[in-house]
């Protein structure tokens, strides 16, 4: 009876063998194997439970909104600062400057040099007096006009230009306030100085008769 002899297996071909068997295992186990058509079909169904976009925009959404604190600082300094300044020149009407004291000064000195050669007792007291009083009156009333405008500037300064994120703070307008008040009592207390409304300028009495 003819048999046909079985074909033995070399080393070699079972070490090639099992190196083609361990290249298939490593590829289909590698990240970048695209899943089959099983995988292929969930996939859309896992990504859409999970939107990593939308909420790393959310994220970055909630911090846009958030308010920088240093914005918040410099919100209102410079209506700030003027309310202020606007407090400290009616502050300056009310008690009188130095050059207000100069200037009267100045004035009492002309009205000496124009009285020295001579002159009557009421000329004296309206050159002396009468001027420096007056111009004492005059630079008050300016301190006292420039206090009035600078607080009404921040009080209407919102009303005018671009509008504001956020609205004047308090603690502004009432110091604005308090300047528009001191310039206006400042203005009208001036007046009335330079207009002798308030004390009158002395008067020389009559010589006495022999």
């Amino acid at each position: 009876m003819n048999t046909t002899p079985s074909r033995t297996t070399t080393p070699d071909e079972t070490a090639a063998a099992d190196a083609a068997a361990t290249k298939d295992t490593e590829t289909k186990d590698a990240p970048g194997t695209p899943p089959g058509p099983g995988a292929s079909a969930t996939a859309p169904d896992d990504l859409a439970t999970q939107p990593e976009g939308d909420a790393a925009d959310d994220g970055l959404a909630d911090e846009d909104l958030e308010p920088d604190p240093f914005e918040e600082a410099r919100h209102g300094v410079g209506a700030g600062a003027a309310a202020v300044v606007s407090a400290a020149l009616g502050v300056v009407a009310l008690t009188g400057a130095w050059t207000g004291r100069v200037a009267a000064e100045r004035e009492t000195l002309i009205g000496q040099i124009k009285t020295s050669g001579g002159g009557s007792a009421a000329q004296q007291i309206s050159e002396i007096y009468g001027d420096a009083w007056h111009t004492t009156a005059l630079v008050n009333g300016v301190f006292a006009l420039l206090a009035l405008l600078v607080g009404v500037v921040v009080l209407v300064r919102p009303a005018f230009g671009a509008p504001a994120d956020r609205p004047q703070p308090a603690w502004v307008r009432a110091v604005a306030l308090a300047g528009v008040a001191l310039g206006v009592l400042g203005v009208l207390i001036s007046a009335g100085m330079y207009l002798d409304l308030f004390v009158s300028l002395p008067s020389a009495g009559a010589p006495a008769g022999g």
